[in-house]
């Protein structure tokens, strides 16, 4: 790509040697694959916020919503140091316009999910968040955030990457002289894509963007914006692609030959069943718009929602 997306990123998944025990955790999925479309900002937050490699290890202490961060043999509690650098480095980030971050897995200040939290009993629950991972999704609620573990998971990692493509067009179309007819035309380009994700959604935008006129820029962009993300982030199941295909399909029931109609529909039973991967019946359909000149459907980023070499639609 020209101008790779901006995404921060751990910065032991990129390699560098900035982990507790003076080792890195690189992630080749990360640099070598999505590395061709993203620019990376690593931060490591134990080492900007004065922490020296190697050092001792650390866990989350406490109250999971409000938990401390200590040292494990010597109990030496680094939380005021962290939460200070927390608060200076959301800040800074917002200069480096980023439109994700990665974080890893696990770690008392950068993981996401599951993070252990010791009790006074020294037994650990699994209901924490690292304290920069917390300090990131308060500070920007709306930005496409995921773990690297996760991005093993193949319907997760399609789902991370296709919000982070849907927000760069999005932030692209804030910065290009956004009016309220730039604004029909991206959300008539992206109706497919909300669709799969949220009916319930599409409708909320459809009337949201019918009635822009009566509401400011500013307030109108911000509310398309949240209910664009919202709906992103609920999964794209197969039943709910199942009826794009279908909805798809209905703009050429009166080109296609009874055989052409008998094989498409097989094709996306098959898919229903998960016997196909979704790029195949989309691929017979791209076949159709092609042949049949839907300018309509050619414009919809359903159809091309991130980079075909990524092969996020490729499994089953």
């Amino acid at each position: 790509m020209e101008n790779k997306i901006r995404v921060g990123v751990s910065s032991c998944l990129l390699g560098n040697p900035v982990r507790f025990d003076g080792g890195h955790k690189h992630d080749r999925y990360i640099t070598d694959v999505l590395g061709n479309y993203f620019e990376f900002i690593p931060v490591c937050p134990e080492v900007e916020c004065g922490l020296p490699v190697p050092r001792e290890t650390m866990r989350l202490v406490g109250d999971p919503v409000s938990p401390k961060l200590l040292t494990t043999k010597t109990g030496i509690d680094h939380t005021s140091r962290m939460l200070s650098f927390c608060n200076r480095k959301v800040k800074e980030l917002e200069k480096e316009n980023l439109s994700a971050f990665i974080f890893k897995k696990n770690s008392p200040s950068s993981g996401l999910y599951r993070v252990k939290v010791y009790g006074n009993s020294g037994m650990a629950r699994k209901n924490g968040r690292g304290l920069f991972a917390a300090s990131m999704v308060n500070a920007y609620p709306l930005l496409p955030v995921e773990e690297e573990g996760r991005l093993q998971d193949a319907h997760l990692r399609e789902n991370f990457i296709e919000k982070v493509f849907c927000y760069q067009r999005w932030k692209d179309f804030l910065a290009n002289a956004p009016d309220y007819k730039k604004l029909i035309l991206f959300h008539a380009c992206h109706k497919l894509q909300i669709m799969a994700h949220s009916t319930k959604h599409l409708s909320a935008m459809g009337k949201l963007v019918a009635s822009g006129k009566k509401t400011g820029p500013k307030e109108l962009f911000f509310s398309y914006q949240e209910n664009l993300l919202e709906a992103l982030n609920l999964k794209a199941t197969v039943k709910k692609n199942v009826n794009v295909l279908q909805h798809i399909m209905g703009y050429f029931k009166k080109d296609l030959t009874s055989d052409e109609k008998a094989e498409l529909l097989g094709v996306i039973d098959s898919y229903s069943w998960q016997h196909l991967p979704l790029v195949v019946p989309l691929t017979l359909l791209n076949h159709y718009i092609r042949k049949y000149k839907v300018e309509y459907l050619q414009n919809q980023t359903y159809l091309e929602p991130h980079p075909a070499e990524l092969m996020l639609r490729n499994h089953v």
